[in-house]
């Protein structure tokens, strides 16, 4: 196969092709560290390669597909070998690779190497897949943006004037570059639906409990978790089924409900912004979710509008579990300073609040959560737009002489996003609409919009099975970022 043709076939595909011999482990690989050092580099997407320990996995995975095909067995999915063998994923470097150094996009942490890897790495690894770098990620994942000190600035492979988003946006720079057709991500606050809508991509934030942080992270306020960015929904629900693994005593569990079977679902159209409800939501952006609405009901499904589930005012537990998550990060305090100053301006805030405000949030937020339930009890799918803004220009969203106006502008961009992450409830971004958009050069380029699906809690399989019908009727494997500069 072609290097193009190699570097354009999503992770499912890759793996067929590999046991099928048309390529190998180290031909996908050396393509992949060419277009990792090319392309890879134009969109910020790695803040280190690792080329000698992706070159030992692809030559393992190499003779363990040789020897599959000897026995005649390597075809049909029935050669009890792991389902990625050889597949490219790289890691965000919020996640620890045993020996590779994790610095967390932040000039305050020395990047040793990391001791053991973190459990989400070690399914990827059982799953075959080829670890060949770490991506970057904004200062301890915090903004949603990723503009670091000591890494490269993410961009949008569809104009590199604009911004992949946050806090996964090297991994949805890597991915949308055709880089590599997988890679790891998280989500605290909309930190893989944010990158997926401005870099046209598939990005499911699972329910909470469903992908464990352990056996050496816990879930504190259960707003985080892991998972990746994908071009095509079913790799997206297959590397759902690799990480959804529990490890001894996790704080969260969650089981997956059957999928729905096609049948007939009432679907809430959300458009009015949830978390700051005076935050301008750009055209683009309201007519992808009104289009999408209009393709489910032509599939049969419901369409009712509905109001935000509750006040955006109530909102500001989210912040303080945030501000105080920042705080936790273990930075020693005569490198504080190294801190960019958003990160700063959070961990004081985190510093004052107290036990007592802290106990509160966290019912304030458990409180919502029964809201949204029984606001959205009348729904089985919520549809809204993923971002109320197509990607953001590089530097517009980083304000470091006024952390706070930082910090509102980003409540802004993303007045949908925390919402699942609140809630626990599962969440996925796809690339359904697209926008126009003017840089300052006076360049135009045509940049994709994202539109957000969620559903009650353990209803992934639901949202997988509606995104892929999606998919089915408005196919966008076509769409290619074009040449831009």
């Amino acid at each position: 196969m072609s290097v193009t043709d190699l570097l354009d076939l999503d992770a499912t595909a890759l793996a067929h092709v590999l046991r099928t011999g048309d390529a190998s482990p180290t031909e996908v690989l050396d393509t992949t560290l060419d277009a990792a050092a090319g392309v890879g580099a134009d969109v910020g997407a790695f803040t280190v390669l690792t080329s000698d320990l992706a070159r030992t996995q692809a030559l393992a995975a190499e003779s363990a597909l040789v020897a599959a095909r000897r026995a005649g067995s390597a075809v049909g999915g029935i050669d009890g070998l792991p389902p990625f063998l050889g597949v490219p994923c790289p890691v965000k470097d919020l996640t620890m690779v045993e020996g590779v150094p994790i610095r967390a996009g932040s000039a305050a942490i020395d990047p040793l190497p990391a001791p053991y890897d973190d459990g989400v790495v070690t399914l990827l690894r059982a799953a075959g897949t080829v670890m060949v770098g770490k991506t970057t990620t904004p200062e301890l994942g915090l903004p949603c943006y990723t503009e670091p000190d000591v890494g490269p600035t993410a961009r949008t492979p569809w104009d590199l004037a604009r911004s992949a988003g946050g806090s996964s946006g090297g991994a949805a720079a890597a991915v949308a570059a055709r880089v590599v057709p997988v890679a790891h991500g998280s989500d605290g606050g909309g930190s893989l639906r944010i990158p997926a809508s401005a870099c046209g991509l598939v990005g499911l934030k699972p329910s909470r409990g469903l992908v464990s942080p352990g056996p050496y992270g816990v879930d504190g306020a259960g707003l985080a978790t892991h998972g990746v960015l994908t071009r095509s929904v079913r790799d997206a629900a297959a590397f759902l089924d690799v990480l959804a693994r529990p490890w001894p005593g996790d704080t969260f569990t969650a089981r997956l409900a059957a999928a729905p079977g096609g049948r007939r679902l009432r679907v809430g159209l959300l458009l009015d912004p949830v978390i700051a409800a005076d935050a301008p939501v750009h055209p683009a952006c309201a007519d992808a979710a009104r289009a999408t609405a209009a393709l489910l009901a032509g599939l049969g499904h419901d369409i009712v509008e509905i109001p935000p589930p509750f006040g955006a005012e109530r909102w500001d537990a989210f912040a303080a579990l945030w501000s105080v998550g920042a705080l936790q990060a273990p930075v020693p305090p005569d490198r504080e300073h190294l801190l960019v100053p958003l990160t700063r301006w959070l961990r004081e805030r985190g510093r004052g609040v107290s036990g007592l405000a802290y106990a509160t949030a966290l019912a304030g937020v458990q409180q919502l959560t029964r809201e949204v339930a029984t606001a959205w009890a009348g729904v089985d799918v919520v549809l809204s737009p993923t971002l109320a803004q197509p990607p953001a220009l590089v530097g517009s969203q980083r304000i470091d002489d006024d952390p706070a106006a930082d910090f509102a502008a980003q409540t802004a961009f993303t007045p949908w996003t925390s919402v699942w992450n609140l809630t626990g409830r599962p969440a996925i971004s796809l690339p359904l609409g697209e926008a126009r958009v003017t840089d300052p050069d006076g360049t135009s380029a045509t940049v994709p919009v994202g539109v957000m699906l969620g559903a009650d809690h353990g209803d992934d399989a639901l949202l997988l099975d509606l995104a892929a019908r999606l998919e089915e009727a408005a196919p966008w494997s076509h769409r290619r970022p074009g040449a831009t500069s």
